[in-house]
This record gives structure tokens, C-alpha cells and sequence, in this order.
């Protein structure tokens, strides 16, 4: 991919932030695979937390593996005529629980917005690409 199209697309490396404090929680890796994205826990980065754990709570394929390396996004595809992808899932390690996805690169792929959903409800969060 050339560096314009990366930008505008959410492969790469992010950061994501603690919502409470704004403070560097993950990086994560996403990447194109078949057709869609996945993006996996690449680094676990908030003080105090352990490199090592598990995701005890996931009830899938993806439940007792380490954090890190474990697939949190899975099968989002670009929607056609629009620089958002969706259709895919997020998987949420610190509860178990995975919501419909979309993901919309912003402020020239700066930063992507992060969407998960249940339903009418859901919540979203913005990562920050690692420079």
C-alpha cells in the first residue's frame, strides 16, 4: 500500500487510551487478511498491568489465550464508496464480550475511530496511529 492509502485506512499500529485518564493502555496491530481486517494485541502498555494475562472471560476460540497476540478484531471490510470499515467484530478482553465493529480512519489517518456496538447501544473510542 502506498503511504497515502495506508492513511486512509485502518492498517497499521495504534495506541489505544484509557478513557478515564488518557493514558496508553495497548498497541495494536491491524492488518489485512482475505479481504477484510484483523488487528491483534501487539503490547499491553498500562502501568501495572500483566504482560502475561489471559483472556479468562472470552467464552470462544479465544478464551484462556494471552492478551497479547490475541485477535480483537475480526472480518471488518471497507464499506463500498465510503473510507469506513464494518461488518466485523471487537472483542472487548477485559469483559469477554465482542460488538459489531466499524472502524473510520480520521484526521487524514491520524487517529481511527473505533465503534463498538450492541444493538442501538454502543460506544466509541479513538486510537492513535504509532508514528
Amino acid at each position: 500500500m502506498t503511504p497515502w492509502a495506508l492513511a486512509n485506512s485502518p492498517v497499521g499500529q495504534w495506541h489505544t487510551l484509557d478513557e478515564k485518564t488518557g493514558e496508553l493502555k495497548s498497541m495494536v496491530v491491524i492488518f489485512e487478511h482475505q479481504g477484510a481486517v484483523k488487528g491483534r494485541v501487539e503490547k499491553v502498555l498500562r502501568k501495572g498491568a500483566d504482560p502475561a494475562a489471559k483472556c479468562d472471560k472470552c467464552s470462544d476460540d479465544r478464551k484462556n489465550q494471552p492478551v497479547v497476540g490475541l485477535e480483537i478484531i475480526r472480518g471488518a471490510k471497507k464499506a463500498s464508496g465510503k473510507n469506513v470499515w464494518e461488518d466485523g467484530e471487537i472483542l472487548d478482553p477485559e469483559n469477554g464480550k465482542t460488538y459489531a465493529l466499524r472502524l473510520t480512519p480520521i484526521e487524514n489517518g491520524a487517529k481511527l475511530e473505533v465503534r463498538g456496538s450492541f444493538g442501538p447501544i454502543g460506544r466509541t473510542q479513538t486510537w492513535v496511529r504509532v508514528p
